[in-house]
């Protein structure tokens, strides 16, 4: 017989692709995890997956069973809101994830007013340097920077906002006068590492200076943000990094400047649970918070 109970293991490993992973999300023995995984697959009179070094992946009969499991899963979650529901308040845990910019400068400080609403939801941050895999179902709701097309989950734009160049005062006064983008070859820029940049939309460098090589690279917006405050050079920064550090002023504010976006997506089968679009209701409102960061505005 197929249990609810065998579904959960399975869409683990499904996840995870590694028997230990998954057995540390599931918070029991990698034994737990095979044993369960081959009762289920012994209900179901077909193997479920391929097992290699590299990894566990599914089969034919894995992939059809995957939606259905999915389906299980999000009736128990939904289920198991019913009880939260009666007092107005959420327990559980939500897991958002985010590019890494998103969730340390305008998420993790932002949690304020969903914390006070529902103090017994855990919110779990999960910050990406590389594309979001929608199709994994890891996450709750996703902030993205490429624009969803995954058929499995629904998504919007959620904002866009605005990037330009910042430094500290005392870098900029011991460097040669940055008149216009061709002043900038004399100068140290801090950026992404290239090749551990797999967001398209992050790949502007070569657009807005060709030929310019960043001379300090780390993986990290917060890696950027910091180098640029310890007057270690010039940092390609969202508005809402940069604009709020007094210790950094703008470099050439109106030549150098780029916008992009971010999108909401969310897997189809967790839309109507309930701390799903609390947490989707939560994102719309911080961005409309801090609006007037992310695009550069003067505040309404």
């Amino acid at each position: 017989m197929v249990s609810a109970d065998g579904l959960r293991y399975f869409l683990q490993v499904a996840r995870r692709g590694r028997l230990v992973a998954a057995a540390e999300t599931l918070r029991v023995d990698h034994t737990t995890v095979s044993r369960q995984i081959g009762r289920l697959e012994r209900s179901l009179g077909q193997r479920l997956f391929d097992r290699a070094p590299t990894g566990w992946t599914l089969t034919e009969a894995g992939h059809r069973l995957l939606p259905h499991a999915e389906a299980v899963e999000s009736a128990v979650g939904a289920a198991s809101e019913l009880g939260s529901g009666r007092t107005g308040q959420l327990s559980g845990t939500v897991r958002i994830a985010t590019p890494d910019a998103f969730g340390a400068f305008l998420l993790a400080p932002g949690l304020a007013p969903l914390r006070r609403e529902h103090p017994d939801l855990d919110v779990q941050i999960v910050t990406w340097t590389r594309n979001v895999a929608l199709g994994t179902r890891e996450f709750d709701v996703a902030v993205t920077l490429d624009q969803p097309q995954a058929r499995h989950a629904s998504a919007h734009r959620l904002t866009d906002y605005t990037l330009g160049l910042y430094a500290t005062r005392s870098y900029l006064d011991s460097w040669p006068t940055v008149r216009d983008a061709a002043d900038l070859r004399a100068h140290t820029l801090i950026w992404y590492v290239d090749d551990l940049l797999d967001i398209t939309p992050l790949r502007i460098l070569d657009d807005l200076l060709p030929g310019q090589r960043a001379a300090i690279q780390s993986n990290s917006v917060t890696g950027h943000w910091q180098a640029a405050a310890a007057g270690l050079g010039i940092a390609l920064l969202p508005y809402y990094v940069g604009r709020p550090d007094p210790r950094l002023v703008p470099v050439l504010p109106d030549a150098v400047v780029a916008r992009r976006t971010y999108w909401l997506a969310v897997p189809r089968e967790f839309a109507r649970l309930d701390r799903v679009r609390i947490a989707t209701a939560f994102l719309t409102d911080l961005v409309a918070r801090r609006r007037a960061d992310l695009l550069g505005q003067a505040p309404d």
